[in-house]
Parts: structure tokens; C-alpha cells; sequence
């Protein structure tokens, strides 16, 4: 029975080890990557909250076409030398004092002010929301290209790995062909030397692929970076459809969805609303006001004369009832015409038809900036794609090279120098033809996105 329980006990252990294991090895998506930095990047946060900000903005606009309205109330102590309604003299004496108000205003016209505001936090919204959309477009592209960079890296180790396998074969082999007296010692020497320099490169290589994984791990403002990896993902450089257009048509594409302009015509928009806006000042305001006021005394009172002629004083009346005595409303209309003002108003309205065009200029040179890096992701991205067919057929030719030289070197009719450098270059035409494809594949992302295609399609 112990037995029993002791090896049960074993299994269930093994099996929790095991779902351990399997909980804290997570493969991370590019998709999965893409969204949560999205969620939890500071930059992205930042820009919600500007967000935020103009819909507080657009709130205060709306509250300028409401009226105001405000409650006051004091209580006072005029301690000193205060007239004594008996007597008629003054005298050193406290008197207290209650008020209260209410006050209220509305504007009726202001040279259309409060219009354009409103109009202008509405314009402010959409503009933060399109900066919020170029900052996810950003965040994306950094985050893909960090992804590649560890598919790159992690291709290239195991490249570097096979042939340091590749050479710890050849390293007995020669080995064996030394004893045989087939080739020199030299040759035995110099496979040694390969097979330090191929552990060299390993560890190059695992360093740089743990360097990457932690770059997106710091990217991704992950707490667990060193648990950190990626799914074992095999991505195809395909052709895309978006090279089969034209650059003008991509232009033309990239001017309707690309936030870049739409950023700079509402910063356009927003410019040419305040020029109206610092004109208003130059026309007549109305506002109507509205108030209430009374207050209460805590002083005695000549309520009337004796048959003596004397003075009758009674206290105060209830304060309630006072407020009800000497209640009092005031309301009307305001009219200002403005006159002179120290020409602010005229100062505003010529700073701001100076900033509308600085803010058209700006606006020039993003449509300019806009083809300027349409055409160059298309000319990058077609140089990537000739790079990587030129690698494809320069490993293939190298392949071919490598193993005539390993049937040479088998005979001994090469010694290991030559050996080692077509097999050199034969690996680093593998590790070329990586970098190439992860470069095309990253070049023609930027090409997609320009097209209105996004980095990863939203599930």
C-alpha cells in the first residue's frame, strides 16, 4: 500500500513539474505581440490620453453655450465703533451681518466664438485620434521588425550550429585521414582552428538571438523578459499583390489612408478655425446676467416713539423672515462693442493667418514626405526582393562548391584551408540569404502599410 501511494505520489509530482513547465514556455505571435504592445506601450498610452484630454476639450466647448451659474453667501462681524440706534451715539460694539446672492449669465452672441470653439475641439478630437493611429501604425512596425529580427537570428544559429557539427565530422575525418598519412598534420591543425572559430560563431550567435528576444521583450514593457520567446513560425517571402501596382497608384492610395496627411490637414483645418475665431473678437458681444440677492442684521431695531418721544427697540427679526423683507432681483442685458483694445485683437488674427501658413507649408511638405518615402519603401523593397533572389542563387552555387570541395578533401586532393573556405563561404551564403529574406519581408510590410494594408489583420 505504501508502495502505492509513494509512486502515485511520484507521478503526481512529475505531472505537476510538467504543466509547470508547459505554463511558463509561452510562444508568443506576432499577432499576440502586435496587440499587446498596442494595450500596454507608454507612447500608445500617452497618446490616449491626449485623446482623453480633447473630449474634455470638446465637453468644456459645449459648456460655453450654458449659462452660468453661481451661489454665494457671507456672514460678517463689524467689530469697532458703530453707531448705537438707542442713543445715537457711537459706541465700541459687535454687529453682525448675513447676505446671500445668486448670480447667473449667458452669452447670447459673440462673434460667433463659441461656434468656431466648439467646431475647432470637435477638429482637435479627430486630430488626436489620428496621431493615437500613427503612433499604433508605429508601435506595429517596430514591434514586426523585432519579430523578424529574431527569425533571423534564430535561423542564422541553427545554421552556424550544422556547421559546427559539420565540421566536428570533418574534424575526425581528418583525423582519421592524418593516421592514414593521406593528408599532412598541417591540414589537422588547421580543422582544429575551424572547429574553435565554429564554437565562436555558435556563441556570436546565440548571444545575438538572446540580445533580440530581450529587445522585444523590453519592448513589449514585459516584466518576465527572460522567459521571453516566440512561436517557431516559418514565414514565406512571397510576392505581394501590392507590388503588382504602380508607384503613382500607391501614392494615390497612400494620400486617402495614410493618418500622415490626414494629420496634417486637420492641423490645417484646426489653423484656419482659429483665424476665425480671433476675428470674432472684433464684433459685438450680448450677454444676458440674471441676480438675487438678500441679507439679514443681528442688531436691534427702532420699531417706533413712546408717548415720551423716546425710541421703542426691539431685537432683530428672525432671520428668515429678513430674507424675505429684503429679497431683491436685478437682470438685464450687456452690450460691448469693442473699440480699441491695445490691438491684441488685431495681433491675434495676424498671428494666427501667419500660423495658418506655416501650418499650409507643413501641410505641403507632409504630401511631399508622404511620396518621397512611398517611393523609396517600393525601391527598397524591389532592391530587398533582387538581393534575395541574388542570394538564393549564390547559396545554390555555393552548395554546389561545398560539396565538390568535400569530395576533394575526402581523397585528399584539397587541403583543409581551402576545405574550410568554401564551406565559410557556403554558411555565410546561408546566413546572407536570411537576412535577405527577413529584410524583404520587412520592406514589403512597409510597402502594405502604405497601401492601407494593416502589419497584422484584426481578429
Amino acid at each position: 500500500m505504501k508502495k502505492i501511494l509513494k509512486n502515485s505520489f511520484v507521478l503526481f509530482f512529475v505531472l505537476l513539474l510538467g504543466a509547470t513547465a508547459s505554463a511558463q514556455v509561452k510562444k508568443w505571435t506576432i499577432q499576440e505581440c502586435v496587440e499587446y504592445a498596442l494595450k500596454n506601450n507608454i507612447s500608445i498610452k500617452q497618446s490616449e490620453l491626449d485623446v482623453k484630454a480633447t473630449a474634455i476639450d470638446k465637453k468644456l466647448a459645449v459648456g460655453n453655450f450654458l449659462p452660468s451659474l453661481n451661489v454665494g453667501a457671507s456672514h460678517s462681524w463689524n467689530i469697532g465703533l458703530n453707531q448705537n440706534i438707542t442713543t445715537g451715539l457711537y459706541e465700541n460694539q459687535t454687529t453682525q451681518y448675513t447676505s446671500a446672492s445668486l448670480n447667473s449669465n449667458i452669452t447670447i452672441y459673440n462673434g460667433l466664438q463659441n461656434q468656431n470653439r466648439l467646431r475647432r475641439a470637435k477638429m482637435a478630437q479627430l486630430g488626436a485620434q489620428y496621431q493615437l493611429t500613427k503612433m499604433q501604425d508605429d508601435i506595429s512596425l517596430y514591434v514586426a521588425n523585432a519579430y523578424l529580427d529574431i527569425l533571423f537570428n534564430r535561423e542564422n544559429l541553427k545554421v552556424q550550429q550544422a556547421q559546427a557539427i559539420n565540421d566536428d565530422k570533418q574534424l575526425k575525418r581528418s583525423q582519421e585521414l592524418v593516421d592514414a598519412g593521406v593528408v599532412p598534420r598541417g591540414d589537422l591543425l588547421d580543422m582544429k582552428a575551424t572547429v574553435a572559430a565554429d564554437k565562436q560563431k555558435v556563441v556570436a550567435a546565440e548571444n545575438s538571438l538572446l540580445i533580440s528576444r530581450l529587445s522585444l521583450a523590453q519592448l513589449l514593457k514585459l516584466d518576465d523578459f527572460q522567459n521571453f520567446d516566440i512561436a517557431d513560425v516559418d514565414m514565406e517571402a512571397k510576392p505581394s499583390p501590392v507590388m503588382a501596382e504602380t508607384p503613382e497608384a500607391i501614392v494615390e492610395k497612400a494620400n486617402q489612408v495614410r493618418v500622415e496627411i490626414k494629420i496634417a490637414q486637420s492641423n490645417l483645418d484646426l489653423a484656419a478655425k482659429d483665424i476665425k475665431i480671433a476675428k470674432g473678437a472684433f464684433q459685438p458681444s450680448l450677454s444676458g446676467f440674471y441676480s438675487f440677492s438678500t441679507r439679514a442684521s443681528y442688531t436691534d431695531r427702532i420699531v417706533g416713539l413712546d408717548i415720551n418721544g423716546n425710541p421703542i427697540v426691539q431685537g432683530p427679526l428672525p432671520v428668515f423672515e429678513q430674507f424675505s423683507d429684503n429679497k431683491g432681483h436685478n437682470f438685464g442685458l450687456e452690450l460691448r462693442i469693442p473699440i480699441f483694445n491695445g490691438f491684441s485683437a488685431r495681433g491675434n488674427v495676424d498671428k494666427s493667418k501667419i500660423n495658418y501658413e506655416k501650418t499650409k507649408n507643413a501641410f505641403d511638405q507632409a504630401k511631399l514626405d508622404l511620396e518621397t518615402n512611398v517611393y523609396k519603401a517600393i525601391t527598397d523593397a524591389k532592391g530587398a526582393l533582387n538581393t534575395y533572389e541574388a542570394s538564393l542563387a549564390t547559396v545554390e552555387a555555393r552548395q554546389e562548391a561545398f560539396n565538390y570541395a568535400k569530395e576533394k578533401y575526402a581523397v585528399g586532393m584539397m587541403n583543409a584551408f581551402d576545405f574550410n573556405q568554401s564551406q565559410t563561404l557556403f554558411t555565410t551564403a546561408q546566413s546572407d540569404v536570411i537576412r535577405a529574406k527577413y529584410d524583404y519581408i520587412f520592406k514589403m510590410k512597409v510597402v502594405e502599410l502604405y497601401f492601407g494594408i494593416p502589419i497584422i489583420q484584426k481578429q
